[in-house]
């Protein structure tokens, strides 16, 4: 597989950086698109400079390029000069709360972008399999009409029709997306209708909470890891509405991007795939407290605010099922308990903290 080339837009951030190791580790000359406008989107704690400092150190076959994907004809350039056996899709404003504040940076970006990107494929890669990653923000607050009961620690779907979580064929009309979910719909149909109109090897993955020792999480993105981070710093933690019960399905990046390997070696035109930790790495935002002070053995301080945020899911995790029986080898390898712990060290690490024993 050597000599192959492969192009990972995003690839300073959490997704793009597994992906860009993965695929060097299996021979391929990685080529990454970044200009680190996550430190702009979210300030100087989402900077990723880092992360693109340590891939170009740590893989000899890894190329840095800094262009915004908003740039048409530098992206149409770059495209048409590396063409490219594999397009990776990560890059995107990451924030619901950001997008209301800056609408037509997050549409150029997360919408237009990927056109950009989808139209330089198809004129110049055609034969490329292009993946996108999506969100479950795609589906909308649409979840939150599924009945539900409520526990001591979580909401949970009363439905047993859901007991297995949230299929791809879930609607997504008629619900609040927030600024940030219909942006990323816009482009998740895109790439959609590129595979099924013109015939693309492309997909789209709607990635429930994605995360893993290299990302940067912030108060307005990524929950996980800024939830392990405060109780490290014993910072407090901001509970935004839900008593603190809502729940979300967590699946750590190695295996976001054993998945996206899988895709690129078995595409298919214009398909869907919900790609989430499933039912097993769920928890709740109180579960995750407890988790966190088990593992650091420092007590969680948080506040609470009866307050959700707008078109946010009370309950979500991914029903695996087409995933599965489209790629039966692949499977989520790393449970919710070392996710958390992997966090946790690589918290200790970048914060120069004593090693958790």
């Amino acid at each position: 597989m050597s000599n192959q080339t492969c192009m990972v837009t995003g690839s300073s951030g959490l997704i793009g950086s597994a992906v860009c190791e993965y695929f060097h580790d299996r021979g391929f000359a990685v080529n990454g698109l970044d200009n680190n406008q996550r430190a702009v989107f979210l300030g100087s704690e989402g900077d990723t400079r880092a992360n693109q400092h340590r891939l170009e150190q740590s893989l000899p076959g890894f190329r840095h390029h800094e262009l915004d994907i908003r740039d048409r004809q530098g992206v149409m350039d770059l495209i048409r000069q590396l063409r490219p056996a594999v397009i990776v899709h990560t890059a995107a404003q990451p924030s619901h709360d950001r997008a209301a504040a800056i609408p037509f940076d997050d549409f150029d970006t997360n919408a237009v972008g990927t056109l950009n990107l989808l139209e330089a494929t198809r004129r110049f890669a055609a034969e490329a399999p292009f993946i996108h990653m999506s969100t479950n923000k795609v589906y909308g607050d649409r979840p939150n009409l599924i009945p539900l009961q409520e526990e001591e620690t979580r909401w949970d779907y009363a439905d047993p029709a859901y007991r297995h979580g949230i299929a791809e064929d879930f609607p997504i009309d008629q619900s609040t997306h927030s600024l940030f979910g219909s942006s990323k719909t816009a482009a998740d149909i895109l790439v959609q209708e590129y595979g099924r109109y013109f015939g693309m090897p492309c997909c789209c993955l709607r990635g429930s909470c994605l995360t893993g020792p290299w990302h940067a999480g912030v108060e307005l993105h990524g929950f996980l890891s800024y939830l392990i981070k405060c109780n490290l710093e014993q910072r407090e933690y901001h509970i935004q509405g839900y008593k603190g019960k809502q729940v979300r399905d967590n699946i750590h990046s190695s295996d976001v991007a054993a998945f996206i390997f899988g895709f690129y070696q078995n595409p298919r035109a214009g398909e869907v795939y919900n790609l989430g930790g499933g039912p097993a790495n769920a928890c709740s935002i109180l579960e995750a407290f407890t988790m966190t002070e088990q593992i650091t053995g420092r007590p969680m301080r948080h506040s609470y605010h009866d307050q959700h945020r707008i078109g946010d899911h009370i309950c979500y995790y991914s029903n695996l099922s087409k995933t599965r029986e489209h790629y039966p080898d692949w499977q989520v390898r790393i449970s919710l308990r070392q996710i958390m712990e992997d966090l946790a060290q690589s918290w200790q690490t970048l914060l120069h903290r004593p090693k958790l024993v």
